[in-house]
Formats: C-alpha cells, structure tokens, sequence
C-alpha cells in the first residue's frame, strides 16, 4: 500500500482532486492566465507540454515518489493550478510539499492558504508525518514569503542544486515544519483565512 493514497481534499470552496490527464484542458487554461510558464523559477508546464507534465507526475504517483492534485473549484470543477506531495519518505515519515502554481486569478487569494491547510492537516494528522518540507528557487523571493507565513523555518540552503528552465543552476532554499509545531501553525493558518479581507477595489 503506498504512504500517500488517492485521495479528495475539500474545504471553503475549494477540492484537490487526484491529478489525471482528464485535467489537461483545465491546467493548461490557468497556466495561461498570468502566461506562468515564461517564469524562470517556476516548473509550470508550457501549453503544448501539459500532457507530458502529467504523465511524468503520474509516473513519480507509481514510484511512490510524488502524488499530485489538480486543485480545483468545487463548485464548477475549474482548474486553478496544482500542487503535490513528494520526496515522500514513509520509513522516516516525512513529505514535501510543491510543484505549486495557481493561475494569476488566485494569487494573493485565500487558495494557497487553503490549499496548505488542507494538505498539511493530511500530512500531519491522516499520514502521521513527523516533518513536512519545501524547497524552492533562491530567486522565488515570493515562494519564500509565502512559505514563512505558513510558519515553517528556514533550514539553510543548498548551493548549486538543479537546474532551472533557461539551462542556469539554481540554488535551493530548504523549509520545514515538524508535527510538534503544527498545532500552532494550523491555528494561524485557520486565523488567516478566518479574519475580515479588505475589500477588493
């Protein structure tokens, strides 16, 4: 049985859905919106390797290595982008999560916060993960916020890691939050979404 099995995560309008290649028109409309794909510190897919982009996350689900959803509205089923769980490690209990992107519609909206409460609350309380991480680019300074106002900590940086989409290597900041910080990380994140928002103009 694997660590991370298919499931459907929902709450406050929004449903993460197991990826599949029914997904495709779907992702390839919200990477449009924003034309994401011609971010140099973002994995989103270019239009014409959507199908390709699920394939190989459906390739790593069977590894074992990566479980990927679509992350949708659950009330039309609109695609608004997708995130994963993966370098998932079952003997030591521990999970990133990443391969997030939302089309622009959804920035600096309550879905990044939604979707990590979601998916850390699966992590920590359904899966029994001891630690849950992220990496990202050491140029995505806006990644690097919004993983520090989830409340995760720093744990240092690792010099020429990977290889970004232009051919250059990149350096990976490394986070991580640990079960016994969840407790007060999942009331701050149920405070966020939970106070007045100021009104859109």
């Amino acid at each position: 049985m694997a660590f991370v099995e298919p499931t459907t995560l929902s709450a406050r309008g929004l449903a993460l859905i197991p990826l599949s290649l029914d997904h495709e028109a779907g992702l390839r409309a919200a990477a449009a919106d924003g034309a994401l794909w011609q971010l140099r510190v973002t994995s989103v897919p270019e239009p014409e390797q959507t199908r390709s982009y699920i394939e190989a996350a459906l390739q790593m689900r069977e590894g074992g290595s990566r479980f990927a959803f679509a992350v949708t509205e659950e009330a039309t089923g609109t695609v608004l982008g997708s995130t994963s769980f993966h370098d998932i490690l079952p003997d030591v209990k521990r999970l990133e999560i990443g391969y997030t992107w939302y089309a622009r519609r959804c920035q600096r909206t309550h879905v990044n916060t939604t979707c990590k409460l979601l998916m850390l609350t699966h992590a920590f309380e359904a899966l029994g993960c001891r630690t849950v991480g992220w990496r990202t680019d050491n140029y995505n300074f806006a990644s690097q916020r919004a993983i520090e106002r989830l409340g995760a900590r720093k744990d240092g940086v690792i010099r020429g890691h990977a290889l970004r989409r232009d051919g250059t290597t990149r350096d990976t900041v490394m986070y991580s939050l640990t079960a016994g910080e969840w407790p007060e990380v999942k009331a701050h994140l149920l405070y966020l979404l939970d106070k007045p928002r100021p009104a859109e103009r």
